[in-house]
């Protein structure tokens, strides 16, 4: 499965940033989630999250998202391949 450390979050929002997504962090009383504003598509997510629930919520995302392969770096790719096995295996 999954290792919920602060590297792990920077890998998904390195993949997220390779997919053309901007992620932010604000404050509110809301769910995390993602939406396209102006065409620019942006990931907003509770700053008041820790860590596992960051990364839960940027998984829940990458299974919407469905990020373009091609453009994304070997590392990106690699990471994607585990998330999507580990769905499977889930």
């Amino acid at each position: 499965m999954f290792r919920y450390t602060p590297t792990t979050l920077q890998k998904l929002e390195q993949l997220f940033r390779e997919s053309g997504f901007i992620v932010r962090y604000e404050k509110g009383t809301f769910k995390a989630g993602y939406c396209i504003l102006f065409e620019k598509r942006v990931a907003v997510i509770n700053k008041y999250f820790d860590t596992e629930s960051r990364i839960n919520s940027l998984l829940d995302m990458l299974n919407d998202i469905n990020p373009d392969e091609s453009k994304l770096s070997e590392k990106s790719l690699e990471l994607l391949q585990h998330v999507k096995e580990a769905k499977v295996n889930a």
